[in-house]
């Protein structure tokens, strides 16, 4: 497990260590830690099943915890991935999506876990904080009418030129 003194806990119902290895195999800077066995039975297994998996996502230190069917994950919580071409955009969400998750609006899709992420283009955030409050606007209107975020359509956008989105 990681030193850094703070670790996000994602409650599972029974597949952290499925949803541990899909991350490490889908994010750079993402691997799969020590797997940990109930010492006996519990509420949400038996003994000697995976109760805990430490994984790193995106360098960000977890512990998923498979503490069975009670909590659910919620929008209330999120990943927010940072892109910077089409085809990184593209993949990663296909990879989520494809993987027997589910689309959103506005960037965001959720992971066959419950799992919310942000998969948000750079030139996005970056026009946001930009002083031309005209370009941001534009870009977030496109941004509006989306799933998937088309960089084109936002860079477009910024530009003031009208591009459907794919």
């Amino acid at each position: 497990m990681s030193k850094n003194p703070v670790t996000l806990c994602l409650w599972y119902d029974k597949d952290a260590e499925e949803a541990a290895n899909f991350y490490a195999a889908t994010f750079p800077d993402s691997k799969v830690g020590a797997t940990h066995r109930a010492p006996g039975d519990n509420p949400s297994g038996k003994e000697g099943d995976v109760l805990t998996v430490d994984f790193t996502v995106l360098g960000i230190s977890c512990i998923g915890l498979n503490g069975g069917p009670t909590f659910k994950h919620s929008e209330a919580f999120s990943f927010q991935v940072h892109t910077d071409t089409q085809e990184e955009t593209d993949r990663l969400w296909n990879a989520i999506v494809g993987n027997g998750g589910e689309e959103s609006m506005c960037g965001w899709c959720r992971d066959k876990w419950g799992l919310s992420w942000q998969i948000t283009p750079r030139v996005l955030t970056d026009v946001m904080t930009m002083p031309d409050k005209a370009a941001a606007k534009r870009a977030f209107d496109a941004m509006m009418t989306m799933k998937k975020i088309d960089i084109a359509a936002i860079e477009a956008a910024i530009r003031g030129e009208t591009v459907d989105a794919a």
